[in-house]
């Protein structure tokens, strides 16, 4: 399935993205997606959603880190965790000072990247980097339907990588075939 990484690399990967969705601004989904990449050299870098009133010019947890990322020269990750939350009260409108305190619950169970989200990871991320897509409640036991070999591990993550994500997916080589 995917490559590996250590346990406590995981953990802490997972806890970055569990933190980074308390900077969640998603005023008008009221659904907060934390994200955090793992870098070949140990580093962590976390983003979360942040909505615009247009929605088209909402960017999503994932690219939000990216974007960090490749912004400060890391343009190579070893592991991505992404975390979903949303709000307990979804007609609560609040003024932007306050989104980040807002009374909340959590999604029981994982999300997956966006399409979008998808294609940019597949910029700069190999097809077998481990991606775990951990549920709101994280840590808990596993459901009933949450078997081993779909991927499920403890804490009710699943395990996963980009080319499950991302079959048959178009990268930055495709540009360099030959051409008639």
């Amino acid at each position: 399935m995917s490559s590996s990484i250590s346990v406590e690399d995981k953990e802490q990967l997972i806890q970055a993205s569990i933190e980074a969705k308390q900077n969640s601004y998603s005023p008008y989904s009221k659904f907060r997606v934390g994200a955090a990449f793992l870098t070949p050299d140990g580093r962590l870098i976390k983003g979360a959603n942040i909505e615009n009133a247009s929605y088209g010019g909402t960017i999503c947890a994932e690219r939000t880190g990216i974007v960090k990322a490749v912004s400060d020269g890391v343009s190579k990750f070893s592991a991505l965790a992404v975390v979903t939350y949303v709000l307990a009260n979804p007609y609560l409108v609040c003024p932007p000072s306050d989104v980040h305190h807002t009374a909340s619950r959590d999604v029981s169970s994982a999300c997956s990247p966006c399409g979008m989200c998808r294609q940019v990871l597949r910029e700069f991320c190999s097809n077998d980097m481990p991606i775990y897509l951990v549920p709101g409640d994280y840590p808990r036991p596993l459901k009933e339907n949450e078997k081993s070999e779909d991927g499920y591990i403890e804490g009710g993550v699943r395990q996963t990588n980009l080319a499950e994500l991302l079959p048959d997916s178009f990268g930055p080589e495709h540009l360099e075939l030959p051409r008639k």
